[in-house]
């Protein structure tokens, strides 16, 4: 048995709650952040306009709005939640180490270190998986049942 099934038998063996609040938060903060994005169209036009590539940026921008808003409601429902969080990665990658790196982790707008954070706690949900009380969890279980 390898060692992310192991973190699963053991997480659906002990049912933290408190695992599955905080896969619910970091999923609504996700969709928050994409609305957020999607509302600041001067930001967004200002990142096209200065981009050399600018139809890379428009497609990144889409890629982005689309990650942030439909992964964020899956990783909230626990819906294929490890897929959802991995399309989420490069983004805060790119936020982490191209976006803001500049800003210091204690700086006035705590963008670089909620970017930071969020990057953390995804890669511990995706180490970690849904969670028991998830939508993935009640498809094993009706799955175990029809057997």
């Amino acid at each position: 048995m390898n060692w992310v099934q192991q973190v699963d038998q053991w997480q659906h063996e002990h049912h933290p709650a408190l695992y599955d609040a905080g896969r619910m938060v970091l999923g609504l903060f996700i969709f928050y952040k994409g609305l957020t994005f999607i509302a600041d169209t001067s930001g967004l036009a200002q990142i096209i306009q200065n981009s050399q590539f600018q139809f890379v940026a428009l497609g990144l921008a889409h890629y982005v709005a689309f990650a942030h808003l439909v992964g964020g409601l899956l990783i909230a429902l626990g819906l294929i939640t490890r897929l959802a969080i991995a399309f989420q990665i490069p983004v805060l990658v790119g936020a982490v180490f191209f976006f803001n790196p500049g800003q210091g982790f204690f700086s006035v707008d705590p963008q670089f270190a909620l970017s930071l954070v969020t990057l953390l706690a995804l890669i511990f949900f995706f180490v970690g998986g849904s969670g028991y009380y998830s939508v993935d969890h009640k498809f094993k279980m009706n799955e175990r049942r029809m057997k």
